[in-house]
């Protein structure tokens, strides 16, 4: 029997980057993946779709290049190239992550994860004895009751990753950052699109106007959104689907119907529970430490629940692995953790919005400064979309921050840093931004705040 102080089951990015961090402390580690390293986000999730979506954007730049004075002529895509890089570009983060584990003297052991008890876990044909376990196998696509994904015409976001066939037409069910993300892709290659989404808005969780901006430049796009809409049943004879929306029925076809309603933890077959570990809808309950009720097991990530982001989980696996060292570290708080779609227009959001400020009972002063006020934006043809700055009225904490536009995931770190230091609107104000450039954008949203916007 193997020993070890932490064995790290998944190898997503909550499990290998914990893994990484308790080996840096000082701990003997193992990691258990049945799939390959990287796990979901890396094979699955966010690297390969981030890499179609690069591709897609670069082919909308390039068949709207005549306004830029450039000609592309005789422009065409080939679909199937595209999903093939995306696939090397995955393999190529995996095989990155099998070498940050060697480099850091982590043992993987490949094969499905069965806890024999609070200390041992089998996987492999090998036993692996263990101080502490730490669970972290992420979630795994949900289907809809009568719906269920046959991996033909009714697909998995995992199953529109892997086929190289452009479909002629897709339903997307749920409006949420998967769902939009495809429906961007596949309208942008030249499929009829549909999306379908039970709420009023796309992006449930989003800044209401940044919902409502993105359903418009969508339609623009030619997208058909349907909101406050809800799939009734499924008629594969016919390949209709019958979807209810303002009290109206109505029967949708078309070749491919791609069904992104969220996602379902992956703890089934562990042996969580015999253990003593108590689960919540499938979801293991923890502490502030990431204590599960058996003292020895330990879990992060999606598979507690929460945002279902990497970068999170990522966050969850440093701090519960150096509160078992003893450090004083805190659990990341989730309104400073930022969240990102990358169809086109970008969307990127952190902190309240004005409505959850509302709920809370927070009183707020809102800004918002469209790109088309900005220089950089103007100059480069970007000028969709805007920042929406949300602040307490009463110290001028920046408390959320909402974009909607071209770079948004990429502007939204320097509110993540003013949310850590909690930062005001005067300061950022105050800080002086290149000229020209995107993020001042956020300068100008904070500058109006305190009634000293320049450019607006």
């Amino acid at each position: 029997m193997k020993r070890f102080d932490l064995v790290v089951i998944g190898a997503g990015p909550g499990g290998y980057v914990a893994a990484i961090r308790a080996a840096q402390l000082g701990m003997r580690v193992a990691v258990v993946e049945r799939d390959r390293p990287g796990g979901v986000c890396v094979n699955w999730g966010c690297i390969p779709s981030k890499a179609i979506l690069q591709c897609a954007g670069l082919y909308q730049e390039m068949k709207g290049a005549a306004a830029y004075g450039i000609s592309c002529q005789g422009l065409t895509a080939d679909y199937g190239e595209v999903i093939r890089r995306s696939r090397k570009v995955a393999e190529r983060m995996s095989r990155g992550v099998a070498y940050l584990f060697k480099k850091n003297g982590i043992e993987m052991f490949a094969g499905n994860a069965t806890l024999a008890s609070p200390a041992m876990v089998r996987a492999g044909g090998e036993e692996l004895d263990a101080g502490r376990i730490l669970v972290a196998t992420g979630t795994a696509v949900r289907g809809l009751p009568g719906i269920e994904p046959d991996g033909k015409s009714v697909i998995t976001s995992d199953d529109a990753l892997a086929s190289e066939t452009l479909p002629g037409s897709v339903i997307v069910l749920g409006g949420g950052a998967v769902g939009v993300e495809f429906a961007y892709i596949y309208r942008t290659f030249g499929a009829d699109v549909t999306v379908v989404e039970m709420m009023d808005q796309l992006l449930p969780r989003v800044d209401k106007e940044v919902a409502g901006e993105l359903a418009k430049s969508f339609r623009k796009q030619g997208i058909r959104v349907m909101t406050s809409a809800s799939a009734k049943g499924l008629d594969r004879g016919k390949g209709t689907l019958a979807v209810s929306a303002g009290g109206v029925d109505e029967a949708l076809s078309a070749e491919k119907i791609l069904v992104a309603v969220g996602r379902k933890p992956l703890t089934d077959g562990l042996g969580l529970e015999a253990c003593g570990v108590q689960l919540e809808r499938g979801f293991i309950k923890v502490d502030q430490a990431f204590r599960t009720a058996c003292p020895t097991i330990y879990a992060i990530g999606d598979v507690i629940g929460g945002m279902l982001l990497a970068h999170e989980a990522s966050a969850e696996g440093i701090a519960a692995v150096e509160m078992m060292a003893g450090h004083a570290t805190a659990r990341p708080d989730p309104d400073k953790i930022p969240a990102c779609i990358y169809c086109r227009p970008e969307v990127a959001t952190i902190g309240l919005s004005e409505e959850e400020a509302q709920r809370r009972g927070i009183p707020v002063k809102v800004s918002k400064f469209p790109f088309t006020a900005l220089g950089r934006a103007v100059a480069s043809g970007h000028t969709e979309g805007f920042v929406k700055m949300v602040a307490d009225e009463r110290y001028g904490e920046v408390i959320g921050c909402h974009i909607i536009g071209y770079g948004a995931p990429d502007l939204i770190s320097e509110i993540s840093l003013a949310r850590t230091v909690e930062a005001t609107f005067r300061e950022i104000g105050k800080t002086v931004h290149p000229h020209p450039t995107l993020p001042e954008a956020i300068r100008e949203a904070a500058l109006m705040l305190g009634g000293e916007a320049i450019d607006i």
